[in-house]
This record gives C-alpha cells, structure tokens and sequence, in this order.
C-alpha cells in the first residue's frame, strides 16, 4: 500500500514497485488521479488497485481498512507517504491553531489509523514492513514548520515504540528522513525552487531500496551531522537558524498573498541575476 499515491514521491514510488513486480494499492483523495495511475501501471504489465481515502478523516481511513482488508487479505508493506506541509511562522499562527490540526490528522493520526489496523495481520502472518516517510527536519528543529514537523515527530516517535515491540515478530520498521524533494507539495514556497533538492524519482528510490533492504532508519549524512550539531552544541545551532530565519520571510502563501516574488529579498536578488544569465545564454 503506498498513501499519497497520485503525485509526487508516491507516485514514483507506486510506479517503481510496480516495474518490481509488486501488486500496489494506490491510496489518495484523488480518485481520477488514482484511476490514470493504475491504467498507465496496467499498460506496462503491472497489477495496481485504486482506494480512495481521505487520511485526515477517521470515518474513511477506517473503511479503507475495511476495504482493503476484505478485498485483498493483506497488506505486506505499508508505504505512508501522504503528507501534507505547512511552512508559516509563529508569528502568523497565533490564531491558526487549525494548522496544528490538520496537519496531525493527515501527517500523524491518520497514518496511526491504518498501523492499528494492518498491524495485526503482519504480526499474526510474522512478516511485514511500515515505511515511514519523514523528514530531516524531524532531526532537528526548523523554524516555520513547527506545525509540520511536529506531527512529523509525532509519528516518527510512535513508529519507533512500535519498532521495539515487534521486532520479534518479523516485522520492520524503517523511517526515510527525506531531505528537500522537489514536488508539488512544496510549490507554495518559491524559495525552494532556488535550492538543491531531489527528483520525486530520487526519492522514491530510496523508499525502494528501503523496502528491500528493511533498514531501521534511511538518513543522508547532512541529517547525522545536523542532528550531532544540535545535540552538542544545541545553543549555537539554534542561533545559527535564527540568523537563518531573519534572513528569510514568511511566503506570499502563508501570509495569504499572491505574489510571484520570493520570501527573501537576498533570494530574489540572485534569482533575478540567474534568470539574467539565462537569458544571456540564450
């Protein structure tokens, strides 16, 4: 089962696994996205099911349970990369607590859902696997995103109590702290459009090679060294992102504006400077 199954790195993932020869349930709100998917996937050879849920209501992730269950059997892998990001400081959150939950029901309760429910099966069978797609900035803390990453954490550590339990039981439990990847989630923020990042496909491969490999935990090493900094010397790494953050704005989007500018007036300057020697180039 892959979540976020109509775009982005699950939809990579979904076609990669496909080509693998695995049997895939598509799981998204998109229901014509999901349908488009599984013909392409089909076409190819592939064997893929479409389910659509919405993770962030508990009505419908209980029945996507009950379908899939009552459908297929079993799920042996459970790939949970539905996700949704909220990049916006505190300052402009003060009365948005709304960003805190919706971001935990999709990003934390939802997820936890559908754990409860295929959890039992893997268990009693003696194999499985739950593929968590987080974050590196669950490592470390990020300014703006404390929305994000705190139902990112939120899972990241439930996932890990899990892990202790059923280990024995020949299961697995793997954690991706993905870097920056470069997909429509993050299009609101125009600044990452400037900063190096991953393909959906760079990223799905890495959720791949998870899967066969069955690693506690995939992390690249600007995660560890990150992580290390902020355990040791925790005062200056914070100082370090606040001067970060002054340097960087809030987007037009989390401000509900509609602008084509970027969040930094440093930023925008080079992206003006880079669009000028595109043009020269031409």
């Amino acid at each position: 089962m892959v979540t976020g199954a109509s775009s982005g790195i699950g939809e990579a993932v979904a076609r990669g696994v496909a080509r693998a020869g695995a049997e895939v349930l598509l799981v998204a709100r998109s229901e014509d996205r999901l349908k488009q998917l599984r013909n392409e996937l089909q076409g190819d050879g592939g064997r893929a099911h479409v389910h659509t849920a919405d993770l962030s209501d508990s009505d419908s992730t209980e029945e996507l349970v009950k379908d899939v269950l009552d459908r297929h059997g079993r799920v042996d892998v459970l790939v949970s990369n539905a996700g949704h990001s909220i990049r916006r400081s505190i300052a402009l959150t003060y009365d948005r607590f709304h960003d805190f939950e919706r971001t935990i029901a999709v990003n934390y309760l939802g997820p936890m859902r559908l754990v409860l429910g295929l959890l039992p099966g893997m268990r009693e069978r003696q194999r499985g696997h739950i593929v968590n797609v987080s974050s590196l900035g669950v490592l470390f803390n990020a300014p703006r995103f404390s929305a994000y990453l705190g139902s990112k954490s939120a899972l990241d550590a439930a996932l890990r109590c899990v892990a202790a339990e059923v280990r024995g039981d020949g299961v697995a439990v793997t954690s991706i702290y993905m870097p920056l990847v470069h997909t429509p989630m993050v299009e609101a923020t125009r600044v990452y459009r400037l900063l190096p990042g991953l393909t959906a496909e760079q990223a799905a491969d890495r959720v791949c090679s998870a899967i066969v490999e069955r690693p506690a935990i995939v992390v690249p090493w600007s995660g560890r060294l990150g992580r290390l900094a902020y355990d040791f010397a925790p005062a200056p790494f914070d100082a370090l992102l606040n001067v970060q953050y002054r340097l960087s704005s809030d987007s037009s989007a989390a401000k509900g504006e509609d602008s084509d500018r970027l969040e930094s007036p440093v930023l925008e300057g080079l992206a003006q400077g880079v669009r000028k020697v595109k043009e020269i180039l031409r």
